[in-house]
């Protein structure tokens, strides 16, 4: 019980009733280590909510580092002398993209850092800090150069390189969903992957979703801020979600894949607002990763891309255009 209420706890967004939608259906499940929910408002077919959590569960046993016939799990604990491999058409979109926010984030974010995020525990009650010279070892393994991707082949370049796409899947799940839903007619609906939301359409009535952040630290009923959102995902990275204190510092679940160490850099969370959750989801962690001042830079720079940064001293920083989404 104290695990489950751990983990309602993570929940980083909070989806805001207000008004209450018209004969709405909607199903809970856990997986990915999480709860997630599918909600629709535009339909009363129990079997497309069946069949949303279907579609979920089965991209975490494509996705998953812990589960032993995943895909990802294979390739982990590959034999030494095998370095070339045929990838399923999702696992190399996932890992394309993934790719791509390491390049942007010249190594911030990096979807090889599997080997230092094997020796945290955040979700145990049993917190233990790494031996800090454990955590100097297992950073010479981590660098997403190591990886070469050409299609749907994958080359790994290094013995030590593992994968680690906790960081991104959720949001390409969420995607797939959608487009799952859009297939069967279901213009309006909200996914919930554990906090990573993804707003299809908008509510009946033609008005937005109302999607609160959560207030840093606080009970997961508290925002600091709501937003209206129509057709885009919402997804957060914080200190608060997977952390542990110890002797008054805060260890949290965001790495610096070049130490092996929670990244103090004065930020509390990141939020990215954008059209695929897939992008959220590695923006979130990768503007976290850069700090305020780049992460801002970087936000900036994309296109369809709307961030709010908040800070230690509990100000909320908004990218470019950010602000036109907040509740009116």
């Amino acid at each position: 019980m104290k695990k489950v209420y751990f983990l309602l706890l993570t929940i980083t967004l909070l989806i805001l009733t207000g008004c209450k939608p018209q004969n709405p259906i909607s199903k809970t499940a856990y997986m990915l280590n999480t709860f997630v929910t599918i909600t629709l408002y535009d339909t009363q077919d129990e079997g497309i909510l069946n069949g949303s959590l279907e579609l979920c569960e089965s991209y975490e046993q494509i996705f998953s580092r812990t589960i032993e016939t995943s895909e990802i799990y294979k390739l982990n604990h590959r034999k030494p002398e095998e370095t070339v491999f045929t990838v399923s058409d999702d696992t190399a979109r996932l890992i394309e993209k993934g790719l791509y926010y390491s390049r942007i984030s010249d190594g911030a974010f990096d979807i090889t850092v599997e080997p230092i995020t094997s020796l945290w525990d955040f979700t145990s009650e049993e917190h233990r800090i790494p031996d800090e010279s454990v955590l100097d070892e297992v950073v010479k393994k981590v660098g997403y150069q190591n990886l070469w991707l050409e299609g749907n082949q994958l080359t790994f370049l290094s013995p030590d390189t593992t994968l680690e796409l906790g960081a991104i899947a959720k949001g390409y799940i969420a995607d797939r969903i959608k487009d799952y839903l859009l297939e069967n007619g279901v213009k309006s609906a909200v996914i919930n992957l554990g906090g990573n939301v993804l707003c299809v359409g908008e509510k009946p009535g033609k008005t937005p979703f109302k999607i609160g952040l959560q207030k840093p630290f606080a009970d997961h009923t508290e925002t600091i801020e709501t937003m209206d959102i129509r057709d885009m995902s919402v997804v957060s990275s914080g200190v608060y979600e997977r952390h542990f204190v110890i002797d008054g510092v805060n260890y949290h679940h965001i790495l610096d894949p070049k130490t092996g160490w929670p990244y103090q850099n004065g930020l509390i969370s990141v939020t990215i607002l954008s059209g695929e959750s897939v992008d959220g989801d590695g923006l979130s962690t990768t503007c976290f990763s850069l700090g305020l001042d780049k992460g801002m830079e970087l936000a900036d720079s994309i296109d369809g891309i709307y961030a709010v940064f908040i800070t230690e001293d509990g100000k909320v920083h908004y990218s470019e255009g950010a602000a036109r989404f907040l509740a009116k």
